[in-house]
């Protein structure tokens, strides 16, 4: 995706009138969007011609226009648009250290610019920056997307990632978790670097019995049926659920625990090529309806993925979103280019086949019943994974892999809302509902690459027309 594309049709028709339409009406709303198409991603519905009021970060009026007139401090032309609640991205990284503080929060516009008003941060080193982020933003002092974060994240010893809480014994997780509660975090993420299965588990059960919603990658000396038993409420991209579609599921697992003990142990990648082929229709089936029973979600993921497969082909030095990546964060996805222009070209081969598989078990956990989250997994050290656009593509992607528009859109906005337990006050376009919209200049349900064509954003009632959107964008621009 490049930033021309971003704003294609960003109307300036959709230009704030900036004071009262007619002043004479009371009361004076903030925001009035009238004659507009909303669009109800629980049920496909559209309902044309449409005023939506809202005061105090709330909507407050949903009917249909003509019927009053409306009084608004800032007026949105709605007429030939649609209008969906904001976007969730349920996969974001802010990280890198206190030197990457200023650059990480340069990234908040670009969610927002992209119609991204909400993300959920999956664990970094930056927590007490992203807390006071959260705070400066929901007080108004300038503009982002609500954020939901995991706080550090926890690990085995020596864990890859700094800022980790380093785990072994159940002493030590029952400290860990003490601390993400003193921080108040809003779920527990669990990285696979150096945790051990045991530990994993552990973690898991220990956070259930707190109430705490526990999510992350996992180790593959763990079956992720005993993660889903033990209370896990999601899983962080598709190795772990492609694993368990193994019909060696048990053997696999075994060998991994085995070779713990040895010089050169299991990884991961090592055992994905016997994974592969050991897949069985029948086994994906048995995982997918435990998830679904459990109500364990799933983040696919699937952008980076195909990113970074393709990193090979394409250097993305062209790429116009990087006029907008802070030049230090540019500097951290080095690493993934230079290791993918070194891998051998049947390891970049075997990277295509995974990712289409990874592609066709997305309809198939949809049909299951099995919730899908929508995530980019964009940040710091994840190459050309802009914010934003890149939450943009993975829903397009659900998409070409098999989901309805209607589906794709539920996974990137009221899935996520439920998940974090706030669907009651969110994602959703209705009185009492907090107002973060998208208004599009076409239907995403005719086709959902129109979510690229945003007119204008909404933000805790809020509204960035085209100009503010760009004048964000300008903010943040490198000279």
């Amino acid at each position: 995706m490049n930033f021309p594309r971003v704003l294609l049709g960003l109307s300036l028709a959709a230009a704030l009138a900036g004071c009262a339409r007619r002043p004479t009406k009371l009361p004076i709303y903030d925001v009035v969007i009238n004659h507009v198409t909303l669009v109800d991603v629980a049920t496909g519905q559209l309902t044309p011609n449409q005023v939506v009021a809202i005061s105090r970060g709330k909507i407050v009026e949903v009917q249909t226009a003509d019927k009053d007139s409306y009084a608004a401090k800032q007026y949105v032309n709605g007429n030939g648009r649609y209008l969906i609640p904001g976007l969730w991205d349920m996969h974001v990284h802010f990280r890198g250290g206190d030197s990457l503080a200023a650059a990480n929060k340069k990234s908040l516009a670009l969610f927002l610019a992209h119609g991204v008003t909400t993300v959920r941060d999956c664990g970094g080193d930056l927590t007490p920056s992203v807390l006071q982020w959260r705070a400066d933003m929901d007080a108004g002092r300038y503009a982002g997307p609500r954020i939901f974060t995991s706080g550090p994240k926890i690990d085995g010893p020596k864990a890859y990632w700094p800022g980790s809480l380093e785990v072994e014994t159940p002493a030590q997780i029952g400290k860990a978790l003490d601390s993400l509660q003193r921080l108040r975090v809003d779920f527990v993420k669990i990285y696979d670097s150096k945790i051990s299965g045991a530990a994993y588990l552990n973690t898991i059960a220990q956070a259930q019995r707190r109430g705490l919603k526990t999510t992350g990658h996992m180790p593959y000396s763990v079956k992720l049926g005993d993660a889903v038993k033990r209370g896990l409420d999601a899983t962080e991209h598709l190795y772990y659920v492609f694993k368990a579609c193994s019909g060696k599921e048990d053997s696999l697992t075994a060998a991994v625990r085995t070779s713990l003990n040895t010089p050169k142990p299991l990884g991961l990648f090592a055992v994905l090529p016997a994974v592969y082929d050991t897949y069985s229709p029948a086994a994906a089936a048995r995982i997918f309806k435990l998830m679904a029973k459990h109500k364990t979600a799933a983040v696919p993921t699937l952008h980076i993925g195909k990113t970074l497969t393709e990193l090979p082909e394409n250097d993305h030095a062209r790429d116009t979103l990087l006029a907008y990546i802070d030049p230090k964060i540019q500097a951290t996805y080095a690493r993934r280019l230079n290791s993918a222009k070194q891998q051998p070209l049947a390891a970049q081969q075997f990277s295509k086949k995974l990712e289409t598989k990874f592609m066709s078990l997305v309809p198939q956990m949809q049909a299951a019943g099995v919730p899908l989250l929508a995530g980019s997994d964009s940040g710091p050290f994840n190459s050309f994974i802009y914010p934003g656009a890149s939450l943009q593509d993975e829903v397009i992607l659900l998409v070409q892999a098999g989901l309805t528009p209607l589906q794709a859109l539920q996974a990137a906005t009221v899935n996520g809302a439920k998940f974090m337990g706030v669907a009651e006050r969110t994602a959703a376009i209705a009185v009492g509902k907090d107002a973060d919209l998208v208004l599009l200049t076409a239907n995403p349900l005719e086709n959902i690459a129109n979510i690229r064509h945003i007119d204008a954003v909404i933000s805790r009632g809020k509204a960035y027309p085209a100009a503010a959107l760009a004048n964000l964008l300008r903010a943040i621009k490198n000279p």
